[in-house]
């Protein structure tokens, strides 16, 4: 099975592809960031992330993608530009005819980790030896897209066999 994990954000938004089974070694697929300018208007990010995105879709060919839930911070501007790149994702995964699931960062870190309090470092680091990559994915964002796909595929989540009627577009059409 493929999996794309997304690490939603609105000027790095890290994604990773992974194959494998639960229970199973974990190979990489790829991995990175679309980034957007801050300085341009909001609309023209949304759709760098969307282009990126989909560009990532089209070549590696996912059977899932699992995407972080937005938590609620104490910053609202930094909650909206997550949570518009999460469902900048989602629906990505939707018109392609992907199952698509969110996981919490705890769930993330514990699945990767042992625990759900890990900081971002052991979760790279976990991330790294999983794969077993000579060097850390970076940014973090990389290796938290990364933690994203392992984590749906170590839990086993939506398998890629659908129904079709719920996502009229056909696959890999825009």
């Amino acid at each position: 099975m493929r999996v794309m994990g997304v690490d939603p954000g609105l000027t790095r938004c890290g994604w990773g592809v992974v194959d494998g089974l639960p229970g199973r070694k974990v190979r990489l697929v790829d991995v990175g960031v679309v980034r957007t300018d801050p300085d341009l208007p909001l609309a023209q990010r949304l759709l760098q992330v969307a282009d990126g995105l989909t560009a990532v879709l089209r070549e590696c060919l996912p059977d899932s993608v699992a995407v972080e839930r937005v938590f609620a911070r104490n910053d609202v501007s930094t909650i909206m530009g997550t949570a518009q790149a999460s469902g900048i994702a989602m629906m990505l995964a939707a018109q392609h005819g992907l199952p698509v699931d969110s996981h919490t960062p705890s769930e993330v870190k514990a699945a990767v980790t042992g625990s759900g309090r890990a900081d971002k470092a052991q979760v790279t680091l976990m991330v790294t030896r999983i794969l077993g990559l000579a060097e850390a994915p970076r940014p973090a964002d990389a290796a938290d897209g990364l933690a994203l796909a392992i984590c749906h595929l170590w839990r086993g989540g939506p398998s890629a066999a659908h129904d079709e009627t719920l996502h009229p577009t056909t696959p890999w059409e825009p």
